[in-house]
């Protein structure tokens, strides 16, 4: 699960702002909210032959989360499929590619919290790499972490923000243990999601998944869930208690940046043979095919 550095990506060119720059001289100024305070919005894209997998749903999203912290600057779908189409060209960027798109209140011009001091624009970064999924494929293991997704009245997990220290706390858990990634629960003690992608847990030909009462909005869930009513399969949302999750008869794991990915193991139980189970090989198929066709072609 830890990510290798790949020779591909050494010469990059990022987007700042429209500029387009080496890897080695990009960056932001000190006094960008990024910096100071965390405060930015990002959304994580995947290029599949030349498209975009659901851009304009990924675009909402950082829309939606940028007028929840009221941005004061937000650029237009058209000015930001503009600036990917320039940074995809530059790199010479086809397939296998994610993109990293941030979205920041901008610099300030002087330091502090304030959003009022903030005075220059936003700030767009668009940094694509060559990385194809990143998980697994025949299986990860997650810890139960201590650390608890935060609900909707201490942050709102609807804003799909660049402040992820709770994930951060739960991973340096996960690999303390030796576990792939780490579960997390809501602070009712119900399944949120793990550190970094949403879950799916099947049981008796049933699939289920927490509600987004204390976990982001998922692109590729909300694709799954799709997936499963265009496809005859009960799935649907609810709260999942640990019990149930160690009882399940499969587990997987969907985001953009892993795809879709079995989950072997929770906390040294094994999740039912511990292999990639029917559901998940059925899903992962129709998955595939869907993002065969459909996308924002951004790169002719």
């Amino acid at each position: 699960m830890l990510q290798q550095a790949n020779p591909l990506n050494q010469n990059l060119i990022v987007n700042i702002n429209g500029k387009l720059m080496p890897r080695a001289e990009a960056g932001v100024s000190p006094f960008d909210s990024s910096v100071q305070n965390g405060d930015a919005v990002w959304e994580g894209l995947r290029l599949y032959d030349g498209r975009i997998f659901k851009l304009r749903e990924h675009l909402a999203r950082l829309r939606h989360s940028a007028v929840a912290l009221a941005y004061g600057s937000i650029p237009s779908d058209d000015e930001i499929i503009a600036e990917l189409k320039r940074t995809l060209e530059a790199n010479g960027m086809r397939d296998g590619v994610h993109v990293r798109l941030t979205l920041t209140r901008g610099e300030k011009y002087t330091s502090g919290l304030d959003p009022r001091i903030n005075t220059a624009g936003h700030t767009l970064i668009i940094l694509a790499e060559h990385k194809p999924p990143v998980y697994d494929k025949s299986g990860i293991t997650l810890k139960i972490s201590a650390h608890r997704r935060p609900p909707a009245d201490v942050l709102d997990q609807k804003i799909h923000s660049c402040n992820q220290l709770t994930s951060i706390l739960a991973k340096l858990e996960a690999n303390a243990a030796g576990a792939d990634d780490a579960l997390m629960l809501d602070t009712r003690g119900f399944v949120a999601e793990t550190n970094a992608t949403h879950l799916f847990f099947v049981e008796g030909g049933v699939i289920r998944t927490p509600t987004t009462a204390a976990c982001p909005e998922g692109i590729t869930r909300a694709a799954i869930l799709e997936l499963c009513e265009a496809n005859g399969i009960d799935c649907g949302e609810a709260d999942i208690t640990l019990a149930e999750a160690y009882r399940a008869d499969e587990t997987f794991c969907t985001g953009t940046m892993g795809e879709i990915a079995p989950v072997v193991e929770i906390d040294g139980r094994r999740i039912g043979n511990r292999a990639c189970g029917p559901f998940t090989e059925r899903l992962s198929a129709l998955f595939s095919e869907l993002t065969a066709t459909e996308g924002v072609q951004v790169v002719d």
